[in-house]
């Protein structure tokens, strides 16, 4: 499976004779050996004398955590604990580093070139399993110098006679023009988008108003979030973008947070460790949704692969932790798929997750995509959830233009968005309720299917069922 849910566009180009004599011959590759490195991780049998009680959270939890949780009436539990500092220091003084950890799973990602210490990490009486969640390649390929991102930099902008831009069906059928006009645009809300790189979304100017609170690298924490890969910015676009007449998403007002989780060079189980340490990083800062038009199924490795029994919402670490992530106030928005046309078709993981929302695509014409992934979850939960547009979702580019894409990785951020304006409305009400609200308005609700889930949602009904 794609680890960006996007699906991708094959695009013929015609070259006369004379002009494939012009193509420059692409440079030789080079590949060099590198040693041999792991990650593993550590899995922790409990939180004793971790130094922190649930009757003190203010302790370990941040302002704006506990906020949510005391608007939702949500109670502070064991999964909030940090995990115990002596079990971490222990595997540093074994000479592991440390990765990142993850309190609500109680876990640690350890990196080690000598796979046979994990041995010696199992024996400890702390130490509940070790699982090996990345393995480097023999050798890599060598990479020339970073490209200059602001090279091809334009800023083009196109006009249309519409006031949200290109394809304005994206919102129409979500009626969240309704709620936009009503004022509702995100105000006062905190979205975060966990993503694999957010390139130039720092100077394309259609994203220049955009209310960026912060970033972070999960994955290379030296290298910019502004450097990595572009599929981010194409998310955040959908979104937050406020450009009238040229490209409006569906929360123009809203703040964010743009957190690199995925890893573009590999496709690995420790990308779930790395979701889970983005997500409690947004729960620490008081995010309202998250986004996350990542998913994942098949790996680099077949031992780490899933199979659609595993697809119940409890195997999968990154599922769990959507669910805990759900469980704490934050209204979770994944992308579904797009295996709908491969032999998998299925959902991967974390769009099993139970009390999320799990988007599906369907085109300008309300009809289901080709490569939209189908459900139901493995212990009979509809999947997906509801429906948005992803195919030729326009969105913007490296160079700053308006371009078109399709994936659930765009149905998701719509959704998102327009989620985001019913926060902004009912503040008080458990995003649990906005879920449940979006599917009792959804154009397929009385019927819900493993192809539509409940549909294409109305969020005008949505907004009345709310307010009853």
């Amino acid at each position: 499976m794609k680890k960006y849910l996007t699906a991708v566009i094959l695009c013929l180009t015609a070259f006369t004779a004379q002009a494939q004599d012009t193509i420059p011959a692409e440079p030789a590759k080079v590949y060099k050996k590198v040693p041999k490195s792991f990650c593993f991780r550590v899995s922790f049998t409990d939180k004793k004398n971790c130094g922190f009680s649930v009757k003190h959270p203010e302790a370990f939890l941040s302002p704006k955590s506990i906020a949510r949780r005391k608007r939702y009436g949500l109670k502070v539990d064991t999964h909030d604990l940090p995990v115990t500092p002596a079990y971490l220091q222990q595997l540093r003084d074994m000479g592991l580093h440390v990765k990142n950890v993850s309190k609500w799973n109680n876990t640690a990602v350890v990196a080690l070139s000598d796979s046979t210490q994990i041995s010696a990490v199992r024996e400890l009486p702390f130490v509940k399993e070790a699982r090996c969640v990345w393995e480097s390649r023999d050798s890599v390929l060598e990479k020339g110098p970073e490209p200059d991102r602001l090279k091809d930099l334009t800023n083009k902008r196109d006009t249309t006679e519409h006031y949200y831009g290109k394809v304005p069906e994206r919102i129409e059928m979500l009626r969240i023009d309704s709620l936009h006009r009503a004022g509702y645009k995100g105000a006062g809300v905190t979205i975060a988008i966990l993503d694999g790189g957010f390139r130039n979304a720092d100077v394309v100017k259609g994203l220049s108003a955009a209310k960026i609170l912060g970033t972070r690298n999960f994955v290379r924490p030296e290298k910019s979030v502004y450097e990595e890969l572009s599929h981010g910015m194409n998310v955040l676009s959908c979104i937050a973008a406020n450009t009238p007449y040229s490209l409006v998403g569906t929360a123009p007002e809203a703040s964010f947070y743009l957190l690199v989780s995925e890893d573009g060079e590999s496709e690995q189980l420790v990308e779930e460790d790395n979701w889970a340490a983005a997500i409690e990083y947004a729960d620490s800062l008081g995010c309202d949704l998250v986004n996350s038009s990542l998913g994942y199924q098949l790996f680099d490795h077949k031992y780490m692969d899933y199979r659609y029994h595993q697809l119940n919402g409890q195997t999968a670490l990154i599922s769990r932790t959507a669910a805990l992530a759900a469980s704490r106030g934050m209204l979770v928005c994944n992308s579904a798929g797009n295996s709908g046309m491969g032999a998998w078709k299925k959902i991967g993981v974390p769009a099993d997750a139970p009390n999320i929302l799990s988007v599906g695509a369907v085109t300008d014409n309300k009809i289901n995509t080709y490569f939209s992934s189908l459900g139901n979850s493995a212990d009979g939960r509809v999947k997906p959830d509801v429906m948005a547009l992803g195919q030729f979702a326009p969105v913007y580019d490296t160079d700053g233009a308006v371009t078109f894409v399709m994936g659930t990785s765009f149905s998701s951020p719509i959704m998102c968005g327009a989620a985001a304006c019913l926060v902004q409305a009912f503040p008080k009400v458990r995003p649990t309720e906005i879920i449940r609200a979006l599917q009792q308005s959804g154009g397929n609700a009385e019927h819900p299917d493993n192809i539509f889930g409940y549909g294409i949602p109305d969020f005008v009904k949505a907004f009345e069922i709310l307010s009853e």
